[in-house]
């Protein structure tokens, strides 16, 4: 299976959170899924950071993307594709990280690991899991 990690899910992920599923959680750490974060994630993460709404994670600028890879994660890239893709979705979701994270799932064909129920909208045509 792969599976893109929402902003939330990676965090809670990360600090071992009871917010975050056990069912994610086994998920993320089976073997066979292939775990996807995006770079709309760090990015979100550096903005809420930067405003005082999260902490800055440990190692942030200097080894956070090799802490991901140690985890077992795989790095997704914004291309092209991925941002114009978000012209097609419904007016569901007005975040603007979680509408290209959506817009990943669809281009790449990935299952979106999330608690946010919006992201279930059928329109948007993607699996969701949590």
């Amino acid at each position: 299976m792969k599976v893109l990690l929402d902003t939330c899910a990676l965090i809670w992920f990360l600090r071992d959170d009871s917010d975050l599923s056990e069912k994610a959680a086994q998920i993320i750490e089976d073997s066979e899924t292939e775990a996807f974060v995006s770079v709309v994630s760090i990015w979100e993460i550096a903005i809420k950071a930067s405003i005082g709404k999260l902490p800055v994670p440990i190692g942030f600028h200097d080894s956070f993307e090799d802490k991901l890879k140690s985890s077992g994660f795989n790095i997704l890239s914004v291309v092209f594709q991925h941002a114009c893709g978000v012209v097609d979705l419904a007016a569901v979701h007005t975040d603007p990280f979680d509408r290209l994270l959506i817009s990943q799932c669809r281009a790449e064909k990935l299952t979106a690991l999330t608690n946010d129920i919006r992201w279930s909208d059928p329109r948007y045509g993607i699996s969701v899991l949590w």
